[in-house]
């Protein structure tokens, strides 16, 4: 196991060092920038724009640029924001515990409602309830996220004011009650999509394995249905599933920027949308560096998961 982590953390480099360099280079490549974002301020004079610029390293080669900004990324520095003046690892850490709740909280949501749903639907193959979990679960992949999250804040929001529509917190300040209130509708938000999807491969892995000779077996033998499904069942079933959500979870970087952005929940999504906004491009390097990091630690773990759901695996 260990060498096993050893040449996939080996590996994880060049891939990182890709990602590095392409965000680099589109972000060169895009309209706008600090030239256009310090020029708003009318009351600053060429010569201190220029100064800025010095200041700042833009004056230099784009390669220069490039090999500086890499250097200071391997010893952990991903610049200062434009807009904040401050360290751009300062400023995506600030918001990166609000991204962690509301992505382990949907996370939590679609893992709990896909094995149940999945399951159920598995046991009674096109029938009623599996017919019911095959709707929902098409509407869910079909329908676009902050169309839903518009949809729930209108209902639950305006219309029933059962629950606040956007932030995180109260105005008046709150305790876990308050955040909990704010949490849930872009939590369930932010969920949706992956318990549409997942909920269809633990149904498939499920009938597949449902149709085993153990199963059948175990039948002949008199264990109880229960049992079965808990102690053999669904242990193999998880196999591919973990697979998917090891792959899917860093998916929930993209999600949270709409569901964010929709409920001005103060996140790492919200934080992409406002720099993209006014093009700071430091932190949304950082941001686009920190999902690959994401990207690599979940496929990772997903590799690590399978080998313990199936013993036949092995990382020599």
């Amino acid at each position: 196991m260990t060498r096993f982590l050893i040449r996939r953390l080996l590996g994880a480099v060049p891939l990182l060092l890709g990602v590095a360099i392409l965000s680099f280079i589109f972000m060169q490549l895009a309209p706008g920038g600090p030239d256009a974002l310090f020029a708003r301020n009318a009351r600053m004079s060429q010569e201190q724009l220029d100064a800025i610029r010095r200041n700042m390293g833009l004056d230099r080669p784009t390669h220069e640029q490039l090999f500086t900004w890499l250097g200071n990324l391997a010893t952990g520095d991903l610049g200062i924001s434009y807009t904040q003046y401050r360290p751009v690892s300062a400023v995506i850490w600030d918001t990166v515990p609000n991204t962690l709740l509301l992505m382990g909280t949907g996370m939590l949501i679609s893992l709990v409602a896909a094995l149940t749903f999945g399951i159920l639907a598995a046991q009674k193959p096109y029938g009623f309830f599996d017919n019911v979990v095959s709707f929902v679960s098409y509407f869910g992949l079909a329908m676009p996220v902050f169309w839903f999250g518009l949809m729930l804040q209108i209902l639950f929001a305006v219309r029933l004011g059962w629950l606040p529509s956007a932030g995180m917190y109260s105005a008046t300040g709150g305790g876990i009650g308050d955040l909990l209130r704010h949490l849930a509708l872009p939590a369930f938000t932010i969920a949706i999509g992956s318990i549409a999807g997942w909920s269809r491969y633990v149904r498939s892995s499920t009938i597949e394995s449902l149709g085993q000779d153990y199963v059948r077996t175990a039948r002949a033998k008199g264990l109880a249905e229960r049992k079965m499904m808990l102690g053999h069942v669904l242990r193999n079933a998880l196999i591919p599933f973990v697979t998917v959500v090891g792959i899917d979870v860093p998916l929930y970087l993209t999600g949270a920027v709409l569901t964010e952005t929709v409920f001005s929940w103060p996140g790492m999504g919200r934080l992409f949308y406002d720099a993209l906004t006014v093009r700071d491009y430091p932190v949304l390097m950082g941001i686009l560096m920190l999902g690959a990091v994401f990207i690599v630690a979940g496929n990772l773990i997903a590799d690590i998961l399978y080998g313990v759901f199936d013993p036949r695996i092995s990382y020599g």
